[in-house]
């Protein structure tokens, strides 16, 4: 009987398969995959289908669905996705650095694939494709637990995956679920020792502690966000009312959406009403401080648990703070250094609001639903680092490599 361990063990073997392909030959895998997606549109849709549908038996919240939920839309889209990660370079090889030294010692810094990825995620079955293909095109391995709730799904995804892999010549032991072991499964990856080469946990605060507490094997936490926006005396209203809205309404569920609202108490008469009308109009649900109750009949008390909630639903927090310095201390005490944006239209207080924030995207009038790899150009991302070490912020290629030095002699020897 395979085990979970087994299965961890026959990726290690293949990441040399991939480590050393050609940028063509991991590219056309990602074109096979691309292909089947399409091509098995409708073998993935009545897999999700019984995912949604044991879903819904658990009494799985809308927002969660909708994380889980795949179309022909969705998997359309998903499959376009793949191709743009062939257009983008292919970070493995690229010189970091070089160096002739006084004896004549030539040193190369150049990129190369961490190994063997571990990645443990929640009910996101597009996070297995996106994890999948930046894996491949960065020369890595990786073994996937996505997690009951989508376990229907990742089990064909990852099958195409396979297959795509084959088709290419690479071995297509270098992607693996453990999805079937259930938690076990996942305890297994944190103490793969020796194995592992890095584990990234992506999903909710619980997940995330989990993984990083208990892990034995070196993990870059990828962060909740409890999410802040500070609308300072110089705002513009039509940016405010746009901003805040987006960041809060047009994908409530994600780690990007805005959860807590600060507002300079001189711009409270001239902004907040409005913003919180646009909010309330599409079904936020208002907690907020006492001025924010006396300006907005319909907020609820926000209690001090508020402001370090990520809701991940139509809430958000509303504070109103009487200067610049009162913001960040806020955001300093709660943020989980995911991202951060202040709505302003001085140039000092947005160098400043960049500059003292310590996130690990800090933004300025700009709606905080920009923090994501596909936006920022990378394709797609296998998570949003909130640590400082290896990585921070949206993770692309790049992000996963490390480095190795090339030393070129001709006879010599340390005195």
């Amino acid at each position: 009987m395979t085990t979970a361990l087994d299965k961890i063990k026959l990726a290690k073997a293949a990441t040399g398969s991939l480590a050393q392909a050609a940028t063509s030959t991991k590219n056309e895998a990602l074109r096979q995959i691309s292909l089947l997606l399409n091509a098995r549109a409708d073998e993935i849709i009545l897999a999700n289908d019984q995912d949604i549908a044991n879903g819904q038996a658990e009494s799985m919240t809308e927002s969660l669905q909708d994380r889980l939920r795949l179309n022909h839309d969705r998997i359309s889209a998903i499959a376009e996705a793949v191709l743009k990660i062939i257009s983008l370079p292919d970070p493995i090889g690229d010189v970091i650095r070089g160096m002739s030294l006084p004896n004549a010692l030539k040193l190369t810094q150049v990129r190369v694939p961490l190994g063997l990825i571990g990645v443990i995620y929640e009910a996101r079955p597009n996070v297995t494709i996106d994890i999948a293909v930046l894996a491949i095109k960065s020369g890595n391995a990786v073994v996937l637990r996505g997690g009951r709730a989508a376990e229907n799904t990742n089990r064909v995804l990852v099958k195409i995956l396979q297959d795509a892999l084959a088709i290419a010549g690479i071995n297509a032991d270098a992607v693996q679920t453990v999805d079937e072991f259930g938690r076990d499964g996942g305890t297994v990856m944190m103490q793969a020792v020796g194995l592992i080469d890095v584990l990234i946990p992506r999903g909710g605060a619980g997940l995330i502690q989990q993984v990083v507490q208990e892990a034995k094997v070196p993990v870059i936490q990828t962060g909740d966000g409890v999410v802040h926006i500070y609308i300072d005396e110089t705002a513009r209203l039509d940016w405010s009312v746009n901003i805040v809205h987006n960041a809060k309404v047009q994908r409530p569920s994600v780690c990007n959406a805005a959860e807590t609202l600060l507002i300079h108490e001189s711009a409270v008469e001239r902004i907040l009403p409005a913003v919180l009308d646009k909010l309330s109009e599409s079904g936020v649900t208002i907690h907020g401080d006492e001025i924010t109750q006396a300006n907005f009949f319909a907020a609820v008390p926000a209690t001090d648990e508020d402001w370090a909630t990520e809701y991940h639903d139509l809430d958000i927090s509303v504070k109103v703070v009487k200067n610049m310095d009162e913001a960040l201390a806020h955001i300093a005490k709660y943020s989980t250094k995911h991202t951060e944006s202040i709505i302003t239209e001085n140039v000092e207080n947005a160098e400043r609001f960049l500059a003292e924030v310590d996130a690990s995207t800090v933004m300025v009038n700009a709606s905080t639903r920009f923090t994501d790899g596909g936006e920022f150009g990378f394709g797609a991302e296998v998570g949003i680092s909130t640590q400082k070490l290896h990585a921070r912020g949206p993770m692309g290629l790049p992000e996963l490599t490390t480095t190795k030095w090339l030393v070129r002699g001709s006879g010599q020897v340390r005195g």
